[in-house]
């Protein structure tokens, strides 16, 4: 496996910054695992994480998708839990979700919950809460309107906040996607970024951006490029 990494390597000028087509193009080309690896967008912002005027966290619907079916939970009663199973939320419930999960499943990738269930699905906070998990109103995930959020996660919406280090990173689609279809959703993910950030930042705000597959190196991107700052 290393062998094959040292070769993907070659494929990259490790100090070049390019322009963010042809930074795809070289992931594409320098994947090497048999399965279909995940492109990640990694971003160095300008802000301070420990400052919570500069927090950055929000959610982008990627334009091609995220290239695999996403499972989706959704907590809701009567009339709301039918909306929830037209719009194609693959598991409806209430009480019985909960003590479902509190004997181990979790068979899903994405919950949302109305906001009257939050109570109940308070219970599962610790459970939920470190695997990500957790609805949350600021990512939409906690909201009366189902139907819209079941669809909108389906589609392919990606949730992205900044880390301690102040790095965002987001998955935008997979190797087998043209570079025309990566570009699309990273472009999506950026001017996200963008609006998403913080008036308290000050200087640079994209001071890098890198893209890679799950197996291959990483790609520097010229930041300058997709952004006007």
């Amino acid at each position: 496996m290393a062998k094959k990494f040292i070769e993907a390597q070659k494929k990259v000028e490790a100090d070049k910054e390019y322009p963010l087509k042809e930074a795809l193009t070289l992931v594409k080309g320098a994947a090497y695992a048999k399965f279909d690896e995940t492109v990640e967008l990694v971003a160095r912002l300008g802000v301070d994480p420990k400052k919570s005027d500069q927090m950055v966290r929000g959610t982008v619907v990627m334009p091609h998708g995220m290239g695999k079916p996403v499972r989706v939970l959704v907590f809701a009663k009567g009339e709301k839990e039918r909306e929830a199973r037209e719009a194609g939320a693959d598991y409806v419930g209430a009480e019985d979700m909960v003590e479902k999960i509190q004997q181990g499943w979790l068979d899903f990738d994405k919950a949302v919950a109305t906001p009257d269930m939050m109570g109940l699905v308070g219970k599962l906070g610790k459970i939920l809460g470190p695997r990500g998990l957790m609805p949350n109103p600021k990512l939409g995930t906690v909201t009366f309107d189902l139907a819209r959020a079941v669809k909108e996660i389906k589609a392919g919406k990606a949730d992205y906040k900044v880390d301690k280090a102040g790095n965002i990173h987001m998955p935008i689609g997979k190797v087998s996607f043209s570079p025309e279809a990566l570009s699309d959703n990273a472009m999506a993910a950026i001017e996200s970024l963008i609006k998403a950030k913080p008036a308290t930042s000050k200087g640079k705000y994209l001071k890098k951006l890198c893209v890679s597959s799950t197996m291959g190196p990483g790609v520097k991107v010229d930041a300058a490029t997709v952004s006007k700052q």
